[in-house]
């Protein structure tokens, strides 16, 4: 998925599994260094116009797949290491 797109409710891929792909592009382009920190939750409801749990929801995909971990009232951040490629 491109790493500049939006969530398209139409699609058959459910929103919160859209946005953890758009995430992982944007991790894959660089956006966010390895253990930097990404948006806020917050700023990814604003962004993407989706409710904040569909959010949690997609960051929790990443984070069980080793892209991202959770570090309590700081956020999320890159993992380090990035998990090898699946593809």
């Amino acid at each position: 998925m491109d790493a500049d797109a939006d969530i398209d409710h139409g699609a058959p891929l459910t929103p919160y599994k859209q946005l953890a792909e758009i995430l992982k592009a944007r991790i894959r382009r660089g956006d966010w260094a390895p253990g930097r920190a990404i948006d806020s939750e917050n700023r990814l409801v604003q962004r993407y116009g989706i409710a904040r749990t569909t959010v949690r929801r997609g960051l929790i995909v990443l984070a069980d797949e080793g892209w991202l971990f959770a570090v309590p009232q700081r956020g999320w951040f890159v993992s380090d290491p990035l998990p090898p490629e699946a593809d």
